[in-house]
């Protein structure tokens, strides 16, 4: 049977760098490693506690399915795995799921109608993970698993199917009768970011392929095609995994136990959570997060995002006697979106449906004139199902004379715009953009509401916090003020498809009095106040400024809060008795379960906490 691959590749291209061991120190701010207790668990690090959890059922002659996720080196673990089971004295058959998969090119050609042919927006493919492999080739390797007389390590994305004959995965079967041997189910999980950084690294392939591609092209056939197909195998094996692994660290994985990880995952529906944020430079990207946050790596030209809050994307931070393990967000969707969102949230299912992230255009340049398409379109076109990508800004800091672009001219025409985009996408030719779209002073804490179909961008000298729809890559790019990628290449431009979608009622004097939140006073006591501002008709969300030098108390009404404090050095989160501490710019979830909470100023001083929950 195939022998793991050791030589196989692990470099990463990203200067964010993996989760630690075990827990940094509170640095009195912004934190880039927020951590989460995991009640009566325990977390193992390295090969020999792997093998610990593992050596029992393969010493009985059991099976182990090591499922998991895409962008798993698998060589690297395999190869360190196998060695701490020699060193207890175990050894077992290792058998590479993947070589049940269907040929590289049936597999393309099952996937082509959902990839077309654009450099960046596919369709969401509707299948499984057990679309890529072939019938025949799978139903052969299981009757091989049954047949080992010893004990067997499956390995690969798809290694519980070998358990499977219509009883579920994890079944340790007979043969001819004889008693089923033992069996123990594993899953290795590894957050996005780094799956990304792989890419581009050229250290691992998409889901079937033998070799890595362009990182950019991998990209698109992660987002549409598998990082679908692999939540939903990930949620169909949650609920009755033994064992779950942390791989972001090829050569020293994190595990804990299956059971305790789903009462990790049940408890933060109870409190206040951080999701781990990630950071990304970018062409048109600043400097403010980079002095704002110093334990951020340095080496790279500037910071464009901090993804705050991208749930498809971001993870979870589990800390066990210091040591951590991380897991996905979409992990605690799988299992808890009910309590996550509450009754409000029944139509997004394990969707979670607002994002947080921040822009920082600081000594940079302006975003690229854009556009979101709208629901419609969103659905059709790309087969995203609940939501599409309606956005805001809210401005979280301005330098002097900084502007939003937002909104058309009142007499813009529109062929004449179309035209000119596409002359300067041909020929590099500068567009006079402020003839047609509006340019706004920008001010600190002003919100400008984006509903999908509306021309905007960020210009420069701005840090915004972006509260949106969940969908976050639909940008249709109209111009991009002629730069280039950091990797040298234009960035792509979507000038039929922005049109298609852009909505020409969105203009002159209706662009101030529908564009740009008007604040109101909800509630007050003293200098302790809520303030609504008002979002579009089309967002799914509402957003709030809690401002105060006491405390404010706040209702979940049945909807997921995110919180992000906008102004004062720290807060803290009220809940049940319980209090937690939070930082200046750090995005917060209060589940809907939790029903209610206080925030409070620490030291008196005034704090603003801007606030993100479903309509």
């Amino acid at each position: 049977m195939p022998e793991p691959n050791p030589s196989e590749p692990t470099a990463r291209a990203g200067s964010f760098p993996p989760l630690p061991r075990v827990a940094p120190p509170d640095p009195g701010r912004y934190r880039l490693v927020p951590t989460h207790p995991l009640p009566n668990g325990q977390i193992g690090l390295g090969f020999d506690a792997l093998a610990e959890r593992l050596a029992e059922t393969l010493a009985g002659g059991g099976r182990v399915w090591l499922d998991g996720y895409v962008g798993v080196a698998w060589g690297p673990l395999c190869e360190g795995l196998r060695e701490a089971l020699a060193r207890r004295g175990v050894q077992a058959a290792w058998v590479d799921v993947r070589t049940a998969m269907r040929d590289e090119d049936a597999i393309d050609a099952l996937l082509a109608p959902y990839l077309g042919n654009e450099p960046v927006f596919g369709h969401r493919y509707p299948g499984g993970l057990r679309d890529l492999f072939d019938d025949g080739r799978l139903a052969a390797l299981r009757e091989r698993v049954r047949g080992e007389n010893g004990p067997v390590v499956a390995f690969g994305p798809g290694a519980a199917l070998l358990g499977e004959d219509g009883r579920g995965a994890g079944d340790g079967n007979g043969v001819g009768g004889a008693p089923a041997a033992p069996a123990l189910l594993a899953y290795v999980d590894v957050p996005k970011n780094e799956i990304q950084y792989r890419a581009r690294a050229g250290a691992i392939p998409n889901l079937g392929k033998a070799e890595p591609e362009d990182a950019k092209a991998m990209y698109k056939r992660f987002y549409f095609v598998d990082w679908v197909v692999a939540n939903r195998h990930k949620q169909a094996l949650l609920p009755r995994a033994d064992l779950w692994i942390d791989g972001q660290r090829a050569d020293d994985p994190a595990c804990v136990a299956g059971a305790a990880l789903r009462e990790g995952l049940a408890s933060l529906t109870a409190r206040p959570f951080r999701a781990r944020p990630w950071f990304e430079p970018g062409a048109w990207g600043g400097q403010w997060l980079k002095r704002r946050i110093p334990e951020l790596p340095g080496d790279v030209p500037n910071y464009a995002w901090s993804f705050e809050l991208i749930a498809p994307e971001n993870g979870l931070v589990f800390a066990a006697g210091g040591r951590l393990l991380e897991v996905s967000f979409d992990t605690l969707m799988a299992q808890e979106h009910a309590r996550v969102l509450g009754p409000k949230g029944a139509r997004f299912g394990a969707s979670f449906p607002i994002r947080f992230d921040f822009l920082d255009t600081v000594e940079g340049g302006n975003l690229s004139l854009q556009c979101h398409p709208t629901r419609d379109t969103i659905q059709e076109a790309f087969g995203e199902p609940v939501m599409t990508q309606d956005e805001s800004y809210y401005m979280l800091h301005v330098e002097p004379g900084s502007e939003v672009f937002l909104g058309l001219q009142q007499g813009a025409d529109l062929a004449a715009f179309r035209a000119e985009l596409e002359r300067s996408a041909r020929e590099g030719t500068e567009v006079e953009v402020r003839r047609y779209v509006q340019a706004h002073p920008a001010a600190r804490h002003e919100l400008f509401l984006i509903p999908a179909g509306t021309v905007h961008c960020s210009g420069a000298g701005n840090v915004v916090l972006e509260i949106s729809s969940t969908p976050y890559i639909f940008t249709f790019k109209m111009y991009d003020w002629l730069r280039r990628d950091l990797d040298g290449r234009p960035r792509p431009l979507n000038v039929a498809r922005a049109f298609h979608d852009l909505d020409p009622t969105r203009r002159g004097e209706a662009v101030d009095q529908e564009l740009i939140a008007r604040p109101r006073v909800l509630r007050e006591d003293g200098p302790d106040r809520v303030v609504q501002l008002p979002t579009h008709p089309a967002h799914d969300y509402d957003v709030c400024r809690l401002e105060f030098t006491g405390a404010v108390e706040m209702p979940t009404e049945g909807s997921c809060h995110v919180l992000s404090l906008v102004e004062g050095d720290a807060m803290r989160i009220e809940t049940e008795g319980e209090a937690y501490r939070h930082y200046f710019a750090e995005t917060v979830v209060v589940p809907a379960s939790v029903g209610r909470y206080r925030v409070c100023s620490e030291d008196g001083r005034p704090c603003k906490v801007v606030v993100a929950y479903l309509k």
